[in-house]
């Protein structure tokens, strides 16, 4: 395992986490700090821009990218729970850079972009660890979301993860490989078929008799967990975040300290939850 420690480790929580999941964020922070990781939270950040540019909107994220930049571009690792958001800063933000002509902002782009990490990647390739001492002792199964297994090409780092946690139970999803439906605004454009793909999801998720659903992007989760909630299926959803950083001792819930407690405050001030 690598020392940390003289690490500078930004949280990028995502606007989705930020805003509906903020347990994703604060659990990256525990199970960061716990491994030795200064982690901070830059209350600045914003949103990537990923649903401007998905939609077609390609000029409107360049503010956005240029706060992403000012935001994180002094630290040495830039981790954030969401496939998807890191996928758009080392895939789409090259782009947008260089449709502005602005030189330094693509020089800046291309300098911070490998630098900026999903979770599993970070504890995987950087830290070099896989036994981050968890315990969750409940039958567990696996969605790889499309974007950290297509665009990042994650592999099977979560499931490496996954497999090193003591007392859990974890069985293989039929069609693993296969889109949940969600896919950002794909679902409103196109709701009859992201629910019938998120159908088919929930139904492989049902038939592993798994307590819990894990991915790596709560937006994948949240459309699989409403689609099992409304099926009374009794499967939670959990990030891969949460369960990595659920011990066997048990933490208070004001237990956040550092940039947990950032995140935490930076709810509080924008009214959420």
């Amino acid at each position: 395992m690598v020392d940390a420690s003289g690490l500078r480790v930004a949280l990028f929580a995502t606007c989705f986490n930020d805003t509906m999941f903020p347990e994703a964020p604060r659990a990256t922070v525990l199970l960061l700090e716990r491994l030795g990781c200064r982690v901070e939270f830059p209350r600045a950040q914003t949103c990537c821009g990923q649903m401007f540019t998905n939609t077609g909107y390609a000029d409107e994220p360049a503010p956005l990218v240029r706060a992403f930049v000012d935001v994180f571009g002094g630290y040495d690792a830039v981790v954030a729970p969401s496939g998807s958001c890191v996928g758009s800063v080392r895939e789409q933000h090259p782009m947008l850079a260089r449709r502005t002509g602005d030189g330094g902002l693509v020089r800046a782009v291309d300098q911070l972009a490998p630098r900026v990490h999903e979770l599993s990647e970070f504890l995987v390739d950087v830290l070099g660890v896989t036994d981050v001492g968890a315990y969750f002792p409940h039958r567990v199964t696996y969605h790889p979301t499309c974007h950290s297994l297509r665009l990042l090409r994650v592999g099977d780092r979560p499931l490496r993860l996954l497999r090193a946690v003591r007392g859990i139970d974890l069985v293989d999803l039929p069609g693993a490989e296969e889109c949940c439906g969600f896919g950002g605004t794909f679902a409103m454009k196109n709701a009859d078929v992201s629910v019938a793909m998120g159908a088919d999801k929930a139904r492989h998720v049902r038939e592993t008799g798994a307590e819990v659903v894990v991915a790596g992007d709560n937006s994948c989760l949240a459309h699989i967990g409403g689609i099992l909630s409304r099926q009374r299926a009794g499967v939670r959803t959990m990030h891969l975040a949460e369960v990595l950083a659920a011990t066997d001792g048990a933490v208070p819930d004001d237990a956040t300290s550092g940039a947990a407690s950032g995140a935490a405050a930076g709810d509080m001030e924008r009214g959420m939850p």
